[in-house]
């Protein structure tokens, strides 16, 4: 007997086999090895919940308690940040750069002397491949090395992108995926922890299954955590990464039909590869208004798509001006601040078709 369900974030559907409420159908690990199997690199993967799990889990791991300073990049979703907080220790955030709109090597490296000449040399620092393009990652990794300091990379939405060859989400002492119904590839919530070593990878698990002492009775003498991912997702997701190139080239498809409709237009500039050396997942595509240009702002052209039923978003608010944030030190200029006042995240779906771009191409036009 099997179950036949639909995924939300494809077109596709699965049979559930009968045994997957078995313990003998050991579903996670089949989908911790095919991740395994995809990064090489001998990675070590964990499913979990969540990809903030993954980022708490990965700060557990670097060692990060009360009173601690973790460097964190600013321009990104919310979630990257929180589970600092969750350790109790102190975010310090770090500006962008406008190549890649990803924390800025120079800015991080001034953070890092100011914060040891103070006497409180950080613990560890969270960077982010933002909407799916890298970040300078070959400096980045150059100055934690530099300082030691443990580097978790949050390459929740860079599941497919490449740095030089080499795959985001390989690069950090800690790194992270998720797998939320919004990603690249869902397994209807969800996200893995990428560690270095196998002992690293027991440890992880060992905390997100509550922490259960090896005995014949529930023992518990360390704080654990419900972070394990269910069976459920993880079959969904061992099923939805056989697709996961199909839908990096639709998200790349998505992102050269806005080049062709937007080169033409002065003021407008699309989100973009700036070197050979990286490879976006495209994600998300994404745009700058340039205002003095033409006289109107991200909020006008988004109000004209939502007229025409047409969903689209502004980019992330950075965190250093969050009102939760607000006590947090930070070092850069306004690089991101700047990103957000301008920039629109369109409809980016791998399941757009080209009457879907069309009627978003018509929408668009019809505003310019």
């Amino acid at each position: 007997m099997s179950k036949r369900i639909a995924l939300s974030s494809s077109n596709i559907s699965v049979d559930l086999p009968s045994e997957i409420n078995t313990t003998n159908y050991n579903v996670i690990a089949d989908f911790e090895g095919k991740l395994e199997k995809y990064l090489g690199a001998k990675k070590h993967v964990v499913a979990l919940n969540s990809g903030t799990s993954a980022i708490h889990l990965a700060l557990i791991l670097s060692g990060v308690t009360e009173g601690d300073e973790v460097l964190c990049q600013s321009f990104t979703y919310v979630a990257t940040a929180n589970p600092i907080l969750y350790q109790k220790a102190k975010p310090v955030f770090i500006d962008s750069e406008s190549d890649t709109w990803n924390i800025c090597p120079k800015h991080l490296e001034r953070a890092i002397k100011d914060r040891i000449a103070n006497g409180k040399k950080p613990k560890a620092i969270i960077i982010v491949h933002l909407y799916g393009m890298p970040c300078k990652i070959e400096e980045i990794v150059a100055i934690a090395k530099k300082y030691q300091i443990i580097l978790i990379e949050d390459a929740a939405e860079a599941l497919g992108s490449m740095y030089k060859e080499q795959k985001c989400g390989t690069f950090g002492d800690f790194s992270i995926f998720s797998f939320n119904n919004n990603k690249i590839v869902s397994s209807f919530g969800g996200g893995v922890l990428i560690c270095n070593s196998i002992e690293e990878k027991e440890e992880a698990i060992f905390l997100a299954t509550q922490a259960k002492d090896k005995s014949e009775y529930y023992s518990h003498s360390r704080l654990g955590f419900n972070y394990r991912m269910g069976i459920l997702s993880a079959f969904i997701g061992t099923e939805e990464l056989s697709y996961l190139n199909d839908y990096v080239s639709a998200r790349i498809a998505n992102h050269q039909n806005y080049k062709r409709l937007l080169e033409v237009v002065k003021g407008v500039s699309l989100f973009k590869e700036n070197d050979d050396f990286m490879k976006s997942n495209h994600w998300l595509s994404c745009i700058l208004i340039n205002f003095k240009t033409l006289k109107f702002t991200f909020k006008e052209l988004r109000d004209q798509l939502e007229k025409d039923n047409i969903e689209s978003r502004p980019l992330w608010k950075p965190l250093h001006l969050q009102p939760i944030f607000k006590n947090c030190a930070y070092y850069g200029g306004n690089v991101a601040e700047n990103l957000f006042k301008k920039g629109l995240c369109l409809p980016s779906s791998a399941n757009l078709t080209k009457i879907d771009f069309k009627r978003i191409s018509n929408s668009i036009q019809k505003f310019l």
